[in-house]
C-alpha cells in the first residue's frame, strides 16, 4: 500500500511540473520569446510599437512556429533600435549548463520548447530546476518577474 502511495504521489509532483500555466502571456521581439509581464514592468521604454494576436489561428506565417505558446494570445513587440540590448540566451546553452543534450526540450511554465534553438530573454528566467519528464531529464524554467 506505501508502495502505491509513494507512486501516486511521485506520477502527481510530475504532473504537476507539466502542467501549463493558464497565466502566462508570452510575448516576442526581435524572435526572441518573453512574456508580456517582463516587457511591461521592465522594458517599457523599450518599446516602439506593439501588434496583439488572440490566438494562434491569427498568427502570420512568420510567427506560426510560436503558435504552441500562443494559446493565451501573442504579443509582438518591435524594439527601439536605439535602446540598449536585453539579454537573451538559446535554450541549447541552459541545457548545457545544467549538464543535458543541447537539443533536450526545455519547459517554460509548463510549455515545451521543442526547438532548443529558440533563444530567450534572461528577464524570464526566475527559477530553473532539472525535472524527470516521462524519464528523460529536462530543464524547467518558471517566469516571473525578479524585483
Amino acid at each position: 500500500m506505501k508502495k502505491l502511495l509513494y507512486s501516486f504521489l511521485l506520477l502527481s509532483s510530475v504532473t504537476l511540473f507539466a502542467q501549463k500555466n493558464a497565466s502566462t502571456k508570452f510575448a516576442v521581439a526581435d524572435d526572441i520569446v518573453g512574456t508580456v509581464d517582463m516587457f511591461t514592468a521592465n522594458h517599457k521604454t523599450a518599446i516602439q510599437n506593439t501588434q496583439t494576436y488572440k490566438s494562434a489561428a491569427e498568427l502570420p506565417q512568420n510567427l506560426k512556429k510560436y503558435s504552441f505558446i500562443a494559446e493565451n494570445g501573442l504579443v509582438v513587440y518591435k524594439l527601439k533600435s536605439d535602446e540598449g540590448a536585453i539579454d537573451r540566451i538559446p535554450l541549447s546553452e541552459l541545457n548545457v549548463h545544467y549538464g543535458l543534450a543541447k537539443d533536450t526540450p526545455v519547459f517554460i511554465d509548463g510549455y515545451e520548447f521543442k526547438n532548443s534553438d529558440t533563444k530567450v530573454f534572461g528577464d524570464i528566467l526566475n527559477k530553473m530546476e532539472v525535472i524527470d519528464n516521462h524519464g528523460a531529464k529536462a530543464v524547467s524554467i518558471t517566469t516571473g518577474i525578479k524585483k
